[in-house]
């Protein structure tokens, strides 16, 4: 593709909120943490659950794009993702699922997104993102039998104007674009907030056949707020977000080829991938003297269309154009006790509660056909022809219903009870014929209603000041459904549900200089739900049910300030999840088998320090190791990908409101193929994959006010 013509010296970004850019005091004690991993505003440290936050500090100093990046730095977390963005599965502890049905639910701003295709955005404006582990099904409901990942914006200010502007420039004539502005349009009681970006690079695979780039990466992207606080009760806040990305083709090449010769590809077709979001969301909030009233509105449009050489060889022989369309409505209300006043049940015991309710909407539809060239499905058949697989929509709406109860006993022990009844209807209209119609038509139009209770009990003790000591029993689940296509026979799969067994230990010591969680699983899942290939389709594949899995693991987190100026950090998570006896996937048996795309362990370490030079000026450094052990690329174990680390490391000075620096990525240049699938057939090994990204290296500045 023609280069784009950047300049370093233009992409120094503008606007997002000011004290994400602005160096922030120099403190011998953590910053402090407010989770929603609960639904409602909570110190991390006093709650049952494990949870990693990825506060604005580490998404800026680390330069932290998109959710992946972010879920660097939390335990027992792997996203499995190709190189169009559209394509992007987090899995926890094993547990993930295909787009259209994900097993880790990401909300942004409070909003889920009930199709993993719309999850993967680039980061604007963002304040937090929140890594829940386990079983989330007592309160989120479907779709978090793995966890949920919490996306949240920064607030527009209220007292003063405030932005910057930020932007590196890279190898591959990678460009980046981003920042935000916010202010006071009435002081103390009306905000707003502008957002905008644009990032874009080459792509790291040529195309031998043409000798021009495969992968390329462009976007634009942009966020708007309105913040209204008519009294110190009610908070109203309007958001509305979009992104326009049109991307190049998937990188996708034979896996031994890949291993032989990194990114290199040789195809006939150079496709691309290209997807279009929008989503306006409105969030009221009223803080009463008993109750608290919260209610997140939420509609979520998104396309995508994308054409790829479905065969990744030189010869013309098939090619695949897909379309995929969404539209959701989601409404939560949620009601509590007062978060200052909760209910005296004792002079010892103290009570609080929330309780909502959650409605949605969703409809998808897809059109995807392949386009065989002469005699390739037959040596008869000397004319193209046309396959739609599928061309169908899918039709979800329900409602669910939560409870929570949490009782403290003498300020040091709290217990919790929750469930949520969820309960949903789908519809589903599948088409999948030729055009010319060498075969018959099949046509299915099927509808089923889901339903569950999901229940969650949990104890936290504060063995001494700054230690919790917790336990927690919750039953996870995950929606039923039907494939948008699928073999004949396999259009519809049926609920997952999951128990989680976990204890752990919260500490903050050292006058919070010193944080160290610890935790422990073992989760046992029945029907687990298996994102397995088509082999009548090439690269397509439907969900099916296999007899059940368990996974048992550890987690450890270590955050540590020293000093002023000096942070070190570290996690690392364990998993060791198998099928059990009697699974089978895509009719083949795997009992014992590992499940596909879960590291043996995760890991990550670094250090960051700030050394003050002269007045404003400081020199600041940073360094990450980004580990990931073994693991199996498919259910029957045959390929996989071994233990590898990515090294981070960047470097510059800071003032009051400028900055520079320059970074590496990737630095030592490990190669490595993080994504693959069978393709038998087609692909000489049996499967084709995508490198993962090379070394990219760079210049980054900003400017804040």
């Amino acid at each position: 593709m023609p280069k784009r013509s950047l300049h370093a010296g233009v992409i120094v970004v503008l606007l997002s909120s000011g004290q994400a850019l602005a160096q922030p005091p120099l403190t011998t004690t953590l910053p402090p943490i407010t989770v929603t991993a609960q639904k409602e505003p909570e110190d991390p440290q006093n709650l049952p659950v494990s949870v990693t936050a990825v506060l604005s500090e580490t998404l800026t100093s680390a330069a932290l794009r998109t959710v992946s990046e972010a879920g660097w730095f939390a335990p027992n977390i792997f996203f499995n993702e190709f190189t169009a963005r559209k394509l992007s599965n987090p899995r926890i502890r094993g547990i993930g699922a295909s787009p259209t049905n994900p097993g880790i639910t990401s909300y942004i701003d409070g909003v889920p997104q009930l199709n993993a295709n719309s999850s993967s955005i680039e980061f604007l404006d963002v304040d937090q993102v929140e890594f829940v582990r386990g079983p989330q099904s007592a309160l989120f409901g479907r779709n978090a039998l793995g966890g949920v990942i919490n996306i949240t914006s920064a607030r527009p200010s209220l007292q003063k104007w405030t932005g910057n502007l930020i932007g590196p420039y890279g190898n591959f004539n990678a460009g980046d674009v981003r920042g935000a502005t916010s202010g006071p349009l009435i002081v103390d009681k009306l905000a707003a907030g502008i957002a905008f970006g644009y990032a874009g690079r080459e792509g790291f695979t040529k195309n031998d056949v043409t000798g021009r780039d495969l992968d390329s990466r462009s976007a634009f992207f942009g966020k708007g707020q309105v913040l209204w606080k008519p009294s110190a009760q009610w908070d109203v806040r309007a958001m509305f977000s979009g992104e326009r990305a049109r991307d190049g083709d998937y990188a996708l090449n034979d896996l031994a080829s890949l291993r032989a010769r990194p990114f290199h590809a040789a195809r006939d077709v150079e496709g691309f991938t290209h997807r279009d979001i929008l989503a306006p969301t409105i969030q009221i909030a009223y803080a009463g003297r008993s109750i608290d009233v919260a209610t997140t509105t939420g509609f979520l449009k998104w396309k995508t269309t994308d054409l790829t050489d479905l065969d990744y060889t030189p010869q013309p022989l098939i090619t695949r154009n897909n379309a995929e369309d969404d539209f959701q409505f989601t409404e939560e209300a949620r009601f509590s006790s007062a978060k200052a006043a909760p209910i005296a049940v004792s002079d010892r015991v103290t009570f609080k509660w929330q309780a909502g309710m959650f409605v949605f909407t969703q409809a998808y539809t897809q059109d995807a056909v392949n386009n065989f060239s002469p005699f390739v499905l037959s040596q008869f058949l000397n004319v193209p022809v046309s396959q739609h697989s599928p061309k169908a929509a899918l039709d979800d709406r329900g409602v669910g219903v939560y409870v929570q109860g949490t009782f403290t006993v003498s300020k040091k022990l709290d217990l919790v009870i929750a469930a949520r009844g969820d309960r949903e209807n789908k519809k589903a209209d599948l088409n999948t014929f030729f055009t010319p119609a060498i075969a018959p038509a099949v046509a299915v139009t099927a509808e089923r209603d889901f339903s569950d209770v999901s229940p969650q009990f949990a104890a936290g003790y504060r063995v001494a000041p700054g230690a919790t000591l917790y336990g927690t029993v919750a039953r996870g689940f995950k929606a039923g459904g039907f494939n948008a296509a699928s073999p004949l026979g396999a259009e519809a799969y049926g609920q997952e549900h999951s128990w989680n067994y976990e204890g752990g230990l919260k500490t903050s010591t050292l006058a919070d200089r010193l944080s160290a969680n610890v935790a422990a699983f073992y989760i046992d899942w029945q029907d687990l739900q298996v994102n397995v290939p088509n082999p009548l389709v090439p690269a397509q594949f439907f969900v099916a049910n296999a007899a059940g899995a368990s996974s048992t693991g550890a987690e450890v987190e270590v955050h540590a300030r020293p000093d002023a100026g000096l942070d070190l950090f570290g996690a690392a998570g364990f998993t060791h999840a198998r099928f059990a006896g009697g699974s089978r996937s895509n009719g083949i048996d795997v009992s014992g088998n590992r499940l596909a795309n879960t590291p043996r362990y995760t890991a990550d370490f670094g250090v960051q320090y700030v050394r003050p030079l002269r007045g404003a000026v400081s020199l600041i450094t940073r360094a990450e190791a980004i580990c990931y052990g073994a693991y199996e690329y498919d259910d029957p174990n045959t390929a996989g990908q071994g233990a590898y680390t990515l090294t981070n490391l960047r470097a510059g000075l800071r003032a009051k409101h400028t900055f520079g620096e320059v970074w590496v990525r990737n630095a030592f240049d490990t190669r490595y193929v993080p994504v693959a699938f069978p393709y038998p057939g087609l692909a000489r090994s049996g499967f084709v994959g995508e490198d993962g990204a090379p070394r990219t290296f760079g210049v980054r500045a900003g400017v804040s006010f």
